[in-house]
């Protein structure tokens, strides 16, 4: 597996401004939710860091479940806008407060499927935290209450989000150069 540095564009979000902007929504999460039955509501598996680094900074008590959803196939760039739930919630979410975390949002097919999964299942409130969104490439119109970053529509790896399976652990979010990036074999 190569090293990211010969396939690394730019750093578009580096580590400290990353934590600083996770702070300020754990912070604003904390206020908007005191006092409420939070459940944080985790897509797998590019949204465990912000997940995890997000938990730590709100201050009101709250649970944690996990789903999976798959709307790219293994090695695309895009979503299929084919949405296929591979792992369901193990906790009943009905009258509760959920927060959805999601590491990025791009045509918005696979978050409003979700929404609409949710929905059905009938919590109190249910919202929308998300990392990155990269608006420019919506189709699907969405809410979304809680917003880390507005980018660009690039390619961008690391800090949970992948490139091929890998590269999820870096501390950053990186913008791709796809001209110099050969997938594994």
């Amino acid at each position: 597996m190569r090293d990211y540095r010969h396939f690394l564009k730019t750093v578009l979000i580096d580590e400290q401004t990353l934590q600083a902007r996770i702070r300020e929504l754990g912070e604003e999460i904390s206020r908007d939710y005191q006092g409420k039955d939070l459940h944080l509501l985790c897509i797998l598996r590019g949204g465990v860091m912000f997940l995890t680094d997000l938990m730590r900074q709100i201050q009101v008590p709250h649970s944690i479940d996990f789903m999976a959803i798959s709307s790219y196939g293994v090695g695309a760039r895009q979503s299929s806008g084919q949405v296929r739930l591979t792992l369901d919630l193990r906790d009943d979410i009905q009258g509760r407060d959920v927060l959805l975390v999601e590491d990025i949002i791009d045509s918005g097919h696979t978050i409003s499927n979700v929404l609409a999964l949710l929905a059905v299942r009938k919590p109190a409130s249910l919202k929308v935290c998300t990392l990155l969104d990269k608006a420019e490439r919506r189709e699907v119109d969405v809410p979304i209450d809680y917003c880390g970053f507005r980018i660009a529509d690039e390619f961008v790896f690391g800090y949970g989000l992948d490139l091929d399976e890998y590269y999820r652990n870096l501390p950053f979010v990186g913008v791709v150069d796809l001209e110099q990036f050969q997938p594994p074999e």
